[in-house]
């Protein structure tokens, strides 16, 4: 019997069978570490060939779910935007989460429960306190920055107008799949954590998506967050 939708329902089944294969799910997963990664590297982390690779990732590029970048003779996948990896995340939340069977695994799981990114903005036990500082120290009052945050962010080096002008939401809450409480998405928070990388607070670790905080990050953000001025002259590491 053929299913009959209500005009205008979202047709979300090609969308959750992309998403669904195996395969195409570990290169997805993979991708929400925000950067543009090889088909090879993504063969490799599928533990798939090369030529099913690129079948899997033709399919995920027909289905808008990847872009891809190109580099003279090189290509590179990436997630189609932020809704995309927004999708994975909630998917992470509801899912169950596969056995730890090597003390590798359980290493790597730690390090990504503790600090990384999720697409473009800081998660984990990093990423929840990140959000709590912030709130505690009244410089975020629901998903609004307070004057007293214009002044902290400011001196950070986050330009908070262009964040409020991005073609996305501005400060939203993002349930952290891993802590199961929240942290800071949006522009703001891909905003903060662009700029916490290039102060050399968090470097990204050979782990896909794990980040780890930095002597420099350890005492900057101490400084940030006592109440102490810090401006945007501050020397970045």
């Amino acid at each position: 019997m053929a299913v009959e939708h209500v005009a205008h329902d979202a047709d979300i089944a090609p969308v959750a069978a992309l998403i669904a294969e195996p395969a195409r799910a570990a290169m997805l997963t993979a991708l929400l570490d925000g950067r543009a990664l090889a088909a090879g590297e993504l063969a490799r982390m599928a533990g798939v060939s090369a030529a099913t690779a690129s079948a899997h990732l033709a399919r995920l590029l027909d289905g808008r779910l990847v872009d891809v970048v190109r580099q003279g003779r090189h290509r590179y996948y990436r997630l189609a935007g932020h809704e995309i990896a927004e999708v994975l995340e909630v998917m992470a939340r509801i899912s169950t989460r596969p056995p730890v069977r090597s003390l590798r695994q359980s290493r790597q799981a730690r390090r990504l429960e503790e600090a990384r990114t999720c697409y473009d903005h800081l998660a984990g036990r990093a990423g929840v306190a990140l959000l709590e500082q912030l709130r505690q120290g009244g410089y975020l009052h629901g998903q609004e920055v307070t004057e007293a945050g214009e002044r902290l962010l400011g001196g950070l080096g986050v330009d908070v107008e262009a964040a409020r002008a991005a073609r996305r939401r501005f400060a939203p809450e993002c349930l952290d799949w891993t802590e199961r409480r929240a942290h800071l998405g949006g522009a703001l928070g891909a905003a903060i954590t662009t700029v916490l990388f290039e102060r050399g607070w968090y470097r990204r670790e050979a782990v896909p998506r794990a980040v780890t905080l930095t002597e420099a990050g350890r005492e900057g953000l101490a400084t940030l967050f006592s109440g102490k001025e810090l401006t945007s002259h501050t020397p970045v590491t």
